[in-house]
């Protein structure tokens, strides 16, 4: 008969030292959702950009007066238009990716259960949930702007870089707040008033399409709170050319508090509803 040695009881595997490494636990998780889901998001990725940059800047663009002195230093409509329509497709995929999807991982497929139950936190979930977000939203955002690329909306390369990598502080801007959002309801009939209060009216009045000084000075001032607009303002400023470093650190400064403020938040919130 074979005697057995008392091991002792099971141990529950300790939580990785660090924030950083416990979310990049979470990569082979998330790789597989974008192998799973990547076809889906083709034509928003691929064609979306290049019918908005041929229907609003070159087709709508050609009706309007190019004069830099209405279009904040653009000498077309499309110079103008086209960085803010990048600040909002990063905006788009943050509602887009933070809403219904963080929704079902609480409510209908428990993945976040799943999760907590490993040695990871909620922290670590959080951070490795907006990394995939940023990633995504990068590559999107890349492809917009190499379809610009052509029409010579960008004065620099350099600042063609920089716009590109300012989208990844926009959709955390955004991505945390929704995300926040998304953790706090109790049904997914909220989402309508989210997606209809909140980002069609951004998407609207916050610089995207026309300057914010034609709403008049109170509703400009609202216009430039707006967490879209310093995006908006700021990806214009580096396709331009034209940049106030004191504003751009401004807009810079706005994105990231709000981004870290949220995050913290969200973290919190997500661990009360997975005790709850």
């Amino acid at each position: 008969m074979t005697d057995y040695a008392d091991s002792g009881p099971a141990t529950r595997p300790t939580a990785p030292a660090g924030l950083v490494s416990g979310a990049l636990r979470m990569g082979d998780y998330w790789l597989t959702v974008l192998a799973r889901t990547w076809k889906g998001g083709v034509i928003t990725t691929f064609v979306t950009p290049f019918f908005y940059v041929l229907a609003l800047g070159v087709l709508l663009g050609g009706f309007v007066e190019a004069d830099p002195a209405t279009l904040e230093g653009a000498d077309s409509y499309l110079a103008f238009v086209a960085p803010g329509m990048v600040a909002a497709h990063a905006m788009t995929i943050a509602f887009s990716e933070m809403t219904y999807p963080v929704y079902g991982m609480v409510k209908w497929q428990r993945i976040y259960f799943s999760m907590i139950a490993s040695p990871l936190t909620a922290s670590h979930i959080v951070l490795a949930q907006l990394g995939f977000l940023m990633l995504r939203t990068l590559f999107a955002c890349g492809v917009f702007l190499l379809v610009l690329a052509p029409f010579g909306v960008f004065e620099t390369w350099w600042g063609l870089l920089t716009a590109w990598l300012v989208q990844g502080l926009v959709v955390l801007a955004f991505g945390t707040p929704v995300l926040l959002f998304s953790l706090s309801i109790k049904g997914e009939e909220s989402f309508a008033l989210i997606f209809r209060l909140g980002m069609i009216p951004l998407t609207l009045f916050s610089g995207t399409f026309f300057p914010v000084a034609n709403l008049g000075p109170v509703l400009a001032k609202v216009a430039m709170a707006s967490p879209l607009w310093q995006g908006v303002n700021l990806t214009r400023m580096l396709a331009l050319g034209e940049i106030d470093w004191a504003l751009a650190a401004v807009h810079v400064g706005y994105l990231g508090l709000l981004a870290g403020v949220c995050w913290w938040l969200a973290v919190r919130k997500l661990g009360e509803r997975l005790v709850s």
